[in-house]
């Protein structure tokens, strides 16, 4: 990480939120976030370039399924913060599934939504991270998106 941004440079900057992070592996691979001021799904489908801006497919999301990764995220959030602090045990993380009844049901709700459709495009992602952390209203870090060459 090259260092933290202060949102307000980020948005004068072209940058937008990650609203929900999906996966992380050596950085944001899936997740969804605002494109043109419109929420989309991203897949950073295996390619990991270090430093390098990353090459995503990135598809719409649906109004209802944009609520419904809403809600898990900020299940994800509830819990992940005693997580970090501490206060329950390593194994009551949610995400692992059987840990929470609503969260587990919004993955099988949304999982057709988070699959990348074949018509979906491809943009380059440059990112950059506030240090902020996990909150309900989205992730430490944005994006700047331009198209892929």
């Amino acid at each position: 990480m090259a260092g933290t941004w202060d949102e307000a440079q980020l948005i004068a900057d072209g940058f937008e939120r990650v609203i929900v992070e999906l996966e992380w592996y050596d950085g944001p691979r899936v997740g969804l976030t605002d494109i043109d001021g419109k929420p989309h799904y991203f897949d950073g489908y295996g390619q990991y370039f270090g430093d390098k801006p990353d090459e995503y497919r990135v598809w719409p999301a649906s109004v209802a399924a944009v609520e419904w990764e809403r809600e898990q995220w900020a299940i994800y959030v509830s819990r992940n913060e005693p997580h970090g602090a501490g206060t329950v045990p390593p194994d009551s993380r949610s995400g692992r599934g059987g840990i929470d009844a609503r969260f587990d049901e919004l993955d099988a709700l949304l999982a057709q939504y988070r699959r990348a459709p074949d018509d979906a495009r491809r943009i380059v992602g440059e990112l950059r991270y506030t240090g902020a952390g996990h909150r309900v209203e989205g992730t430490g870090y944005w994006f700047r998106w331009r198209p892929s060459r």
